[in-house]
């Protein structure tokens, strides 16, 4: 379960609807894929929060198109229900904008099981997304199964679009590549390509100008194998200084081990064949596992890439439960790609609270949501509520900023960050872990909420309607809690029985905002 509140009316959420209205009155009126220059976002990772979206969603594909940022995922849950596309844009990877059903199987008549991996592509005024549908098996399209890769075609970025052909672009195993996981790429020199394939194999085609047909290459064949070592599924092609880098998937897409691998090669046919491919990608114990199948953004103009993905959250174990990612890609000087590092942060400038659980459960809306880019949580009783992301750190850097609502002497009334909370109960104050608390009698506070004892110091300059600067270091069995002065630490704990578990926020008996949440494993 994850709770969000509702989005914000707000001037730069109605300016982010403005831009994908305006993208769609344009779609039709130009043949260039860049008409329009992006806004340049230059972030470390989703720093609104990641999933940066709500709901269940997998295999993202990227596009932007007059100016907007365009994410096409899967929608994530068993084959029966899966049979619709959604796609979000955004102008600033912040504020993203939902666009339902934009191909459903009712407008695909073959596809008749499941429709994923959509992947984007632009050219001649239309707009196209391939699919896989069906997921058809080796054999069956002998026996007359229908299914695999098919193409759809619309006007406007968000559709609707329709079936371009009646029958799959690819419809049988070549080289026995599975039809699924397509990528598309248009090279420099205007060449169209699509990369596929599952079941540990993947293929390479040339598209035609219409993009709805193939070329062959020199040798007469239609379909090239170009499967890397290890190798599973879901391909993508991303062209830096004169380099192709193949992406690809490895390892079970329902299991926590997916992962993203890569190797570089001169032409966009590789050769990629039996390469061994360098992990970029992979799950993290703190923040969360099944991180795979990836697109990509390149802002236009800038060396700025993201990686966006999809990754499994920690306490979930269903196969389909999955949500969309970013995070910042960078490139070594020789042109390698550095290890992703999946980050958390999350000023709440979106609007929104989503990966975030209210505790308490059903405390939420009236326990917690956003409000003028901050996490608003009230706590009417001092048993208290405790909001937290499904995190395991355990050494750590934890940094928010804390606005606590009102005066008061009452020890029973605070606010502040927990951390290491482990197996939250109904009553919040009786879980275990540890509580870093604020209150405007001027006390700075850790309680260890497994048995209630608390380290404190008075006299300190705590004012209400104030933003104050709290941060927790817990390395090893040292606990500093630092507030404003970051220098030196209000006080400090020996946190020798500290463990890995979710990181909070909390409030007992009192309102308070919050905002600015970063977490970081410490090196």
């Amino acid at each position: 379960m994850r709770t969000s509140s509702k989005l914000k009316t707000s001037l730069r959420a109605a300016l982010a609807l403005y831009a994908v209205a305006m993208a769609s009155a344009n779609a039709t009126d130009t043949t260039d894929d860049y008409p329009q220059q992006p806004a340049i976002v230059n972030y470390t990772t989703s720093e609104a929060g990641n999933p940066f979206v709500d709901g269940w969603y997998a295999d993202p594909d990227t596009a932007i198109y007059q100016g907007v940022y365009w994410v096409f995922p899967t929608s994530s849950y068993v084959y029966d229900q899966q049979t619709y596309l959604d796609a979000f844009s955004s102008p600033d990877l912040v504020h993203w904008t939902k666009h339902a059903n934009i191909l459903t199987t009712k407008d695909v008549t073959w596809a008749t099981k499941a429709v994923w991996a959509p992947a984007p592509a632009f050219r001649n005024g239309k707009y196209f997304i391939y699919f896989g549908a069906n997921d058809i098996q080796e054999g069956e399209p002998e026996q007359g199964f229908i299914g695999g890769i098919g193409v759809a075609v619309a006007d406007n970025p968000q559709g609707p679009y329709v079936d371009a052909l009646g029958k799959p672009l690819i419809g049988a195993y070549n080289n026995s590549a599975q039809p699924i996981d397509q990528d598309v790429f248009i090279d420099d020199d205007g060449q169209a390509y699509i990369y596929y394939g599952g079941h540990g194999h993947a293929n390479v085609a040339k598209l035609k100008e219409d993009m709805i047909s193939f070329d062959t290459f020199e040798d007469g064949t239609t379909f090239k194998e170009i499967t890397p070592r290890d190798y599973a599924e879901g391909p993508q092609i991303l062209k830096r200084n004169g380099k192709y880098y193949l992406m690809w998937s490895e390892g079970g897409w329902t299991g926590p081990d997916y992962q993203v691998s890569y190797a570089v090669a001169d032409s966009p046919l590789g050769p990629f064949l039996g390469v061994s491919g360098t992990t970029i990608l992979q799950q993290d114990s703190a923040v969360a596992k099944g991180s795979g199948h990836n697109g990509v953004i390149h802002v236009p103009g800038t060396d700025i890439y993201y990686i966006v993905y999809h990754r499994r959250p920690l306490s979930e174990n269903a196969g389909e439960h999955r949500v969309l990612c970013y995070d910042r890609m960078y490139f070594n000087e020789d042109g390698s790609i550095k290890p992703i590092k999946m980050l958390v942060k999350d000023h709440f400038t979106d609007g929104d609270m989503v990966g975030w659980k209210v505790y308490p459960e059903g405390s939420e809306p009236e326990g917690a949501h956003v409000v003028d880019n901050k996490l608003e949580v009230k706590s009417r009783s001092k048993s208290g509520t405790i909001v937290a992301l499904d995190t395991n750190f355990t050494d750590q850097l934890y940094d928010a900023t804390v606005i606590l609502s009102n005066s008061s002497n009452d020890f029973g009334t605070s606010a502040g960050l927990v951390f290491g909370v482990k197996n939250v109960p109904s009553v919040p104050y009786k879980t275990k872990g540890y509580y870093a608390g604020l209150s405007t009698a001027g006390r700075v506070f850790i309680m260890n909420l497994g048995d209630g004892t608390s380290t404190l110091v008075e006299g300190v300059d705590i004012k209400p309607d104030i933003e104050h600067h709290i941060r927790v270091s817990a390395i090893g069995a040292n606990i500093s809690v630092f507030v404003d002065d970051l220098t030196w630490p209000r006080l400090t704990l020996d946190g020798s029985n500290h463990a890995a578990g979710m990181n909070g926020v909390a409030v007992f008996n009192m309102e308070a905002k919050f905002g600015n949440v970063s977490i970081a494993e410490a090196s």
